[in-house]
């Protein structure tokens, strides 16, 4: 359920990470003219006052060009808890899901990384096909997109059903999963034993356990159309997105729930 089909030929469009440079030089230019008028006209007390408003300004450059960033290798090594929960901030509602190791070890502890790294804020929800899935899980960051790609987890039975409301990892053969996550809006129990691309079935993790009528509100007149332009999507992220599906809704916030973590 993870397609790579090529999209439309891109040429002269500039990157978020360009975009926010751009966007910070210009900032940056605004404030030394603004630190030149003090150096005028104001006194001493209020030009310190404005230097430290100008430092705070330039200091979080990293984590302005991102809401998602790029883990670090302990991030990688974090294991989940046994049980925990994360809530999804939709444009239609909230939903929160329940992750249970059990059910697949090695994909539960990269959703609570990916969780850990707000991967999934400001994801476009871009494959909904009314009565099948909903799938997710391309971010608005080319460096992020090519960093989580490079990072494949192994394959695991499957030990629970594709019932309605769980979700698995979307892929595409062996030893393909990483970060694309589809809500099942039946009980897809072919997902369960289907041969794909060399390989049995799709591994369940987790369920919604509150919200699921805020999926049935989701933005589904595309269906399957956005998915096959997933490099497209995974190069100039949201701005491809909102340019060709602009009735798409999105995931605004997703993040752990730590007091409920068992």
């Amino acid at each position: 359920m993870k397609y790579f089909i090529p999209g439309i030929k891109m040429v002269n469009f500039l990157t978020s990470r360009q975009k926010a440079m751009h966007s910070f030089f210009n900032t940056f230019a605004a404030q030394i003219q603004l630190l030149k008028n003090f150096f005028r006209v104001m006194n001493t007390r209020t030009l310190l006052v404005s230097i430290g408003l100008f430092l705070l300004q330039i200091q979080p450059l990293s984590s302005r060009l991102y809401s998602q960033f790029i883990p670090d290798q302990s991030t990688l090594m974090a294991r989940a808890p046994a049980i925990f929960k994360a809530q999804f901030i939709t444009t239609q509602g909230d939903f929160i899901i329940e992750v249970n190791r059990e059910w697949s070890p090695t994909g539960a502890d990269r959703l609570y990384q990916l969780l850990m790294t707000r991967f999934y804020d400001n994801n476009a929800l871009f494959r909904v096909q009314k009565g099948y899935v909903v799938q997710f899980g391309i971010c608005d960051n080319k460096e992020v997109n090519t960093f989580w790609d490079r990072h494949i987890i192994p394959d695991e039975p499957v030990l629970m059903k594709n019932l309605e409301g769980t979700l698995s990892y979307a892929r595409d053969g062996i030893n393909s999963r990483t970060v694309q996550l589809f809500i099942n809006l039946k009980d897809n129990l072919k997902l369960d034993t289907v041969n794909y691309n060399g390989l049995r079935g799709f591994t369940p993790l987790a369920k919604i356990i509150s919200g699921y009528e805020v999926i049935a509100k989701l933005y589904g007149g595309y269906g399957f159309d956005p998915a096959k332009f997933q490099d497209s999507i995974m190069v100039r992220g949201n701005s491809y997105l909102k340019q060709y599906f602009p009735a798409l809704d999105y995931i605004k916030e997703a993040r752990l729930l730590e007091e409920a973590v068992k």
